[in-house]
């Protein structure tokens, strides 16, 4: 047997492998890249959503009549236990880029303060809680357009 051939056959061999090889590994990477995304596109819409049912609902609570102030702490206390943003803040703090990860601490730190008007005498005349209320809405806003920003990047 001729040692060109056998040479020109394995080096063929060779070239063969590695552009399957190469092809694997990039279509992988994109596999990954775009499972990765589904599940940040999962966890920010549900963390998201847990801040806005959270602000919906001591907004519903401030409007509530007939409650002293203790329960009126207490169910605010709950609401923002029972909305899941706790988990859904530490996930963040795993999946996200770390400015992102910022912004979600800075708009659950202004719902925080949403809650705490209720420590107010009455938080039905609270005049600080329209400030608290548009600070939060604010901080929604850069909240969701810093997720839609992480997103689409690539």
């Amino acid at each position: 047997m001729d040692w060109g051939t056998l040479a020109g056959t394995a080096l063929g061999a060779v070239l063969g492998v590695s552009t399957t090889l190469l092809g694997e590994r990039s279509r992988w990477h994109r596999e990954d890249a775009s499972r990765e995304r589904s599940i940040k596109r999962q966890l920010y819409g549900d963390y998201l959503a847990a801040l806005w049912l959270t602000r919906h609902r001591l907004r519903d609570l401030k409007r509530s009549v007939g409650l002293s102030r203790e329960e009126r702490i207490e169910q605010a206390g709950e609401i923002l236990g029972s909305a899941n943003a706790f988990q859904l803040l530490y996930q963040m703090h795993i999946m996200a880029p770390d400015r992102l990860g910022d912004v979600a601490d800075q708009t659950f730190l202004k719902l925080r303060h949403l809650r705490d008007r209720f420590d107010e005498p009455d938080v039905s005349t609270d005049p600080g809680w329209s400030a608290t209320q548009a600070a939060l809405g604010e901080a929604l806003e850069t909240l969701r357009l810093a997720m839609r920003s992480d997103l689409s990047s690539p």
